[in-house]
């Protein structure tokens, strides 16, 4: 894929925009609290648990201890366990792809106790609980 002047200067532009709201100078693994650390240019640290990043929920210590920063500071790679982070997400509070993203955010949304939820329950347990379901013969 060839890329024009045009379209170079444009990418070298986006990413000196996106370098300004910060980007990673050091990046480690805290083993006591289990959390990555990320401290960027601007002296803002970003401490994350591992379990909320894609890829990073259930990896060992060894293979969690080696970070690697991408040469811009945009991205953190853990090789071991090829898996990668892009700093301007986590400042924005996203943790992996859209669909890993998705996943996460609707298990969540159906774990939510409301009082709205709550009533609905308490209004279905009065009528005999869940209707069972009837099997349909073909």
């Amino acid at each position: 894929m060839s890329m024009t002047e045009t379209e170079f200067t444009q990418a070298q532009t986006r990413a000196t925009t996106r370098r300004k709201a910060g980007y990673a100078v050091k990046a480690r693994f805290d083993r006591r609290t289990a959390r990555v650390v990320v401290s960027l240019d601007s002296g803002v640290h970003i401490t994350f648990p591992v379990e909320l990043a894609e890829g990073l929920s259930g990896a060992l210590p060894e293979e969690l201890a080696i970070i690697e920063i991408t040469p811009g500071g945009m991205g953190l790679h853990w090789p071991k366990l090829d898996a990668d982070v892009y700093v301007p997400a986590l400042l924005q509070g996203v943790f992996g792809s859209k669909k890993w993203m998705a996943a996460r955010l609707g298990a969540a949304g159906g774990k939510v106790r409301s009082e709205s939820k709550a009533a609905a329950s308490r209004e279905n347990g009065r009528k005999g609980g869940r209707p069972r379901r009837i099997a349909s013969s073909c």
